[in-house]
């Protein structure tokens, strides 16, 4: 996997917590750097945790799929795009829009975005890719879209959720389809 399907990957995991950061910016009155980055610290760190613990538990028993691999790799990215696209379009209800940022809530917020990325990391570990490269690339990543998103919340409001969520999902699904096409020898 290059650099391009990796950081397209983890631009698409970062989508959940980006649209999370952008309510947790219109929930704040006055925004301060510390909002921000505790939403990129949070995010990221459990973006970067979650796959690396997916990889961990693949790792255990992917030399007994190595055959049917790149068909899980496909079903998890697929699956997991698929419900951020339904999401997208459920009006985003879902997200409440509060003003804490203590450890409780951001902890919980950070488990429930960071959930697909464990997955993600099962596929990792059936594709051999290079744990520690990756883990880091999507942390970082995510950690830039939660502090941009608690900006954007507060400067435009929630308007830009629903297409986060969208555009995460196809990048996901895109992804696994290539993964699987290229096995398959269709894609060069």
């Amino acid at each position: 996997m290059g650099f391009m399907e990796m950081f397209l990957i983890a631009v698409g995991l970062s989508m959940d917590a980006f649209a999370v950061s952008i309510c947790k910016g219109l929930s704040v009155q006055r925004l301060q750097l510390r909002h921000m980055v505790l939403a990129g610290l949070y995010f990221g760190a459990f973006q970067a945790l979650m796959p690396l613990l997916g990889y961990l538990l693949g790792s255990s028993f992917a030399n007994v799929i190595t055959a049917y691999d790149h068909w899980v790799t496909f079903v998890l990215l697929a699956i997991i795009g698929g419900n951020m696209i339904r999401e997208s379009f459920s009006g985003g209800g879902e997200t409440e829009q509060n003003a804490d940022f203590g450890i409780r809530a951001m902890l919980l917020l950070a488990i429930a975005t960071s959930i697909d990325a464990l997955a993600v990391g099962i596929s990792f570990a059936f594709l051999r890719t290079p744990i520690l490269p990756a883990v880091t690339l999507i942390g970082m990543t995510t950690f830039c879209f939660g502090f941009a998103g608690v900006k954007i919340g507060n400067l435009f409001g929630a308007r830009y959720e629903a297409k986060a969520e969208l555009i995460g999902g196809i990048i996901l699904i895109l992804i696994g389809a290539k993964i699987l096409l290229e096995h398959l020898g269709i894609l060069g």
